[in-house]
């Protein structure tokens, strides 16, 4: 092979490898749209706009090595949260996470932005009448009753006399 072929050769494996290096730049990479989406609401909402623009920039990293999975399941996370209570209150919190099935009244208020959301639900429980019982009858008294002295009247007492005035202070 002579020199020009080679040379030949060099300069289009140079254009190819060119050629496919900007049409794999050109086309979008994984999770950049979600990227854009995530970018455009920094600063219309409640987190610093540098902070929210890092964390866009994270999760899209992240979507590129394949470590972001679909959305959790924030239902069942919930209702694992109610299997920790009590078995008397376990099926009352259950109501709530499923949306109030049973209930005469839900509510829901707050926001994830806010704090936190606060589920309400209220159960009217009528309560059966409690029976009349018969007035206990007063227990007879152990402890006699008190013991009062006579008094002796006291003899009237003679009239005071009044006070001498102030003298006054001397110059």
């Amino acid at each position: 092979m002579n020199s020009t072929t080679r040379s030949m050769i060099a300069a289009l494996i140079a254009v190819g490898g060119l050629a496919a290096a900007t049409s794999a730049s050109a086309q979008p990479r994984r999770g950049d749209s979600v990227y854009q989406q995530e970018l455009s609401v920094c600063g219309r909402n409640q987190q610093d706009r540098a902070a929210c623009i890092r964390e866009a920039g994270a999760a899209r990293q992240e979507a590129a090595r394949g470590g972001l999975t679909s959305a959790p399941d924030y239902q069942r996370n919930a209702l694992a949260r109610c299997g920790l209570q009590p078995p008397a209150d376990r099926a009352d919190c259950e109501a709530r996470v499923m949306g109030g099935s049973g209930n005469t009244r839900g509510n829901v208020d707050g926001s994830v932005m806010g704090g936190g959301v606060i589920r309400e639900s209220v159960t009217t429980v009528v309560m059966p009448a409690p029976a009349t019982m018969p007035a206990p009858m007063p227990a007879p008294s152990r402890v006699p009753p008190p013991a009062i002295a006579p008094v002796e009247p006291m003899a009237p007492m003679a009239p005071m006399e009044p006070m001498p005035a102030p003298m006054p202070p001397a110059r």
